[in-house]
Parts: structure tokens; sequence; C-alpha cells
């Protein structure tokens, strides 16, 4: 069997496809589904930084994370504004 190391491999790890919207609607279901206001928690979370507002039950923790709460805001004001 003959390498050929001449040539250079490419490799791409698949990216988190999930939009501002999809966690936003993911982390409030799983809010809900645990019992808690899941706009009093989003919004403690939104305005302290602390992700223990946000249960860890079915990852909404670890998803709400990945996406800076900025662009989180963003996409609240936007959708707001497009619907008032």
């Amino acid at each position: 069997m003959e390498k050929n190391v001449g040539n250079t491999q490419q490799f791409s790890v698949p990216k988190d496809v999930r939009t501002a919207k999809d966690i936003l609607l993911t982390v409030y279901s799983a809010m809900r589904e645990k019992g808690y206001d899941p706009v009093n928690q989003i919004v403690g979370y939104l305005l302290s930084g602390d992700p223990t507002y946000i249960t860890s039950y079915n990852n909404a923790r670890y998803l709400i994370l990945r996406i800076e709460r900025d662009e989180l805001l963003d996409e609240l004001v936007r959708f707001y504004v497009k619907n008032h």
C-alpha cells in the first residue's frame, strides 16, 4: 500500500448550526418542562451572565452558553420590533 504524502488532506468539523432563535426556544422549553418561569430565568441570565439561572436539563445551559448574550438580546429585540 503506497501512501500519497505529497497531497494535503482536508478535514472539517461540523459546525453547530443552531441560531439564537433555536437556542432560545430550546432553553424556554426546557425551563417550562422543569417547572421554572422561563421568562424570569432567561432575563436573570441575560442581566447577570450567571448560567445557573438556566437549567442543565436537555443541555439548555450548554446551549445558551454557546451564543453571546448580546446576540440573544439582538434576536429578542428584532423579533419584538418586527411583530409589534
